[in-house]
Parts: structure tokens; C-alpha cells; sequence
């Protein structure tokens, strides 16, 4: 009976611990990676400069992540309407003079050795990016020349140059690859690429500063928040549309969306409320308001559904959310001010 009870034991651990969270650290220029069966630290990981956007190959074995020679600056004035006020540089376009862009790119790391294994050539300040369907190339927003940009992964080149608005962020790939969205800070405009001709074949608005997007896996429905005016988009996916605007609790800034692994649930970080909102991801209601850390940026959920995992930048780390009580359950120390999180199975 011993043997069978730690038998069962070593089960449950070895099913718990099948995945990692990795937690892009903006000002110390390293990834976290975080254990998924006790949240202890498996490996800190020097990246270089400006750490943001992290993703996983649909394999689980490569972590990318954007990396940016552009100084951190501070937030924008926001003008009436909620939108970004951006102060005019010196020169012919809007790149730093002070930035280093040879520090520019795409990092690869080996998910099994925990070491970055390269760079890949990704345009000017890359800050956030998504993958494409079958994962052979990256979707890259470039922040400081209102562009996005493509890379094929196997050749290690850039390919294509989009122009889009002004301050791209956010980039989502549709759930039947054919698009990808690129959201622009400044004035709210939705850019959606054709992932076959690469050039943007129609383009929205929102209000200020949306940050992200997600798409239920059907690929009718997307939901962008707007960061100044803490509202979350509704949006037809498949006609580019807004179809419902969902004001957010008072205090919200909204960052991040993503959705549980059954898709029955949205949540949304709310920056510097302090907040996470739990959406029905199909009927809208608003269920509940986690408290979790300092200006919760990122997030990810685990495979099984079981945690949420939130980036607060200020306080250096990670917070852990029980998503059967909806109640942070801990929190873990992360490098200088943590941006991204992804999530991949052990390999």
C-alpha cells in the first residue's frame, strides 16, 4: 500500500511539473524561469538589452524573445481623448539618436539547456512579436518606425517591412494564420496583415493605447483592451470591427488579455489598478476582480488551467493566481522589472 501511495505520489508531481513559466526582465536584461511544480527558480538567463515580448514554438523547445536597443523612456502624456501625446524627436524619423541597435533583435533560446542560442535580425526596437501558424516565422512590431516585420526563422532573415501607425505594439496571429494584428498606441489603430501578400489589407480604431489582442479559437471574436480609457474591445475578427466596448472597474489600465486553456474565461491585467478582470469569454459579464501585484503587465495561464501567472514590473515579480478561488496564492521574485511571460511544456 506504501509503494502504491508513493507511486501515486510521484504521479502527481511529475503531472505538475510539466511545465515552466519564462518572465522577460526588462531592466536587468534576463529571463526568469520559473518551475511549474513548486514555483521555485530553475534558471536565470542573460538575454541582453530590454526584454519584452516572449513566445513559444508550437514544439515547446525554442523561447523567443525581443529585445530592444531603445532607452526606456517614461509613459506619454495623454491628451482629452485618451490618447498618447508623443513629444517630436530630432531627425528624419522617430528612432532614438541615443539607442544601440545593434542590441536590436530576436533572441533564441534552448528550452532544455536554458541558454540563449542566437539572434535573429528583427528591425528597429522590436517590442512585442507573435508566430506564425506553422511557426517558421515571426511577426514583429517595430515601436520607433511605425512598421511591422517579418522573419523566416530557417534563414534567418528578414523578409518583409509593413508600414503601419504610430507606436506599434501588440501583434497576434489569427487562429487560422492567414492574418496577423498589429495594434498602434498612438490613436488607436488596428492594423490587420495578410500573412500571404504581407502587406495590410484593412485597419480600425479603438480607443488610446491598445496593448494586446486574443482571439477565441473559433476566430470570430477578438477582445484588445484600451489601456487610457480602461475599456475592453469586443471585436468581429472576421469583419475588423468593433462590436462591443466593455468600460472596466474604476482605476483600470488595461494590459494584457488572455484567455483559459478552454476558453470559457478572459482575463484581463489592469496595469496600475493593480488588478486582474475574469471575463465569461462569451457572454462579457465581468465574474470577478483578482488582486494581484504592482502594475501587473503580462500574463499566462498554465496548461491545465489550474494558475494564472502575472508580471508586476515595480515590485519585481511574479504573482501565482488560484484560478479555482480566483486569489493570488504567492509570489515570486523575478528579475528587474519583469514584462513577459510565456509558458512551455518540459521537454
Amino acid at each position: 500500500m506504501f509503494l502504491l501511495a508513493l507511486l501515486a505520489l510521484m504521479a502527481v508531481l511529475v503531472q505538475a511539473a510539466t511545465y515552466e513559466v519564462y518572465v522577460t526582465n526588462e531592466r536587468s536584461g534576463d529571463v526568469t524561469v520559473i518551475n511549474g511544480s513548486d514555483f521555485s527558480i530553475a534558471a536565470t538567463i542573460p538575454v541582453g538589452k530590454r526584454p519584452r515580448g516572449i513566445h513559444v514554438s508550437p514544439d515547446g523547445k525554442t523561447v523567443y524573445v525581443a529585445l530592444s536597443g531603445t532607452p526606456i523612456e517614461a509613459p506619454p502624456m495623454i491628451d482629452a481623448a485618451g490618447n498618447p501625446v508623443f513629444a517630436k524627436k530630432k531627425g528624419n524619423d522617430d528612432d532614438d539618436a541615443n539607442a544601440d541597435k545593434a542590441a536590436d533583435g530576436i533572441g533564441v533560446l534552448n528550452a532544455a539547456t536554458k541558454k540563449m542560442t542566437g539572434k535573429l535580425q528583427a528591425g528597429s526596437d522590436p517590442e512585442e512579436f507573435a508566430l506564425s501558424k506553422d511557426g517558421r516565422r515571426i511577426y514583429i512590431s517595430n515601436e520607433d518606425t511605425k512598421t511591422a516585420s517579418v522573419i523566416n526563422i530557417a534563414a534567418g532573415k528578414l523578409e518583409h517591412i509593413i508600414p503601419v501607425g504610430q507606436e506599434p505594439e501588440g501583434v497576434t496571429t489569427t487562429p487560422d494564420g492567414r492574418k496577423f494584428y498589429v495594434t498602434c498606441e498612438a490613436g488607436g489603430d488596428i492594423y490587420v496583415v495578410d500573412t500571404a501578400s504581407y502587406s495590410a489589407v484593412t485597419h480600425f480604431k479603438v480607443n488610446g493605447r491598445p496593448r494586446s489582442v486574443a482571439f477565441l479559437s473559433s476566430g470570430t471574436i477578438g477582445f484588445i483592451p484600451s489601456e487610457s480609457v480602461g475599456e475592453l474591445n469586443v471585436v468581429d475578427a472576421v469583419n475588423a470591427k468593433v462590436l462591443k466596448t466593455i468600460a472596466l472597474p474604476a482605476g483600470s489600465r488595461p494590459m494584457r488579455v488572455t484567455l483559459s486553456p478552454d476558453e470559457k474565461r478572459l482575463y484581463v491585467s489592469n496595469g496600475r489598478a493593480g488588478t486582474i478582470s475574469v471575463f465569461d469569454a462569451h457572454g462579457y459579464e465581468l465574474l470577478d476582480t483578482i488582486k494581484v501585484g504592482a502594475r501587473p503587465w503580462g500574463m499566462a495561464v498554465s496548461p491545465d488551467g489550474k494558475f494564472l501567472f502575472a508580471a508586476n514590473g515595480p515590485s519585481n515579480d511574479v504573482s501565482v493566481v488560484d484560478l479555482e478561488t480566483n486569489r493570488e496564492v504567492n509570489r515570486i521574485k523575478a528579475g528587474s522589472s519583469p514584462w513577459g511571460i510565456a509558458v512551455t511544456s518540459r521537454r
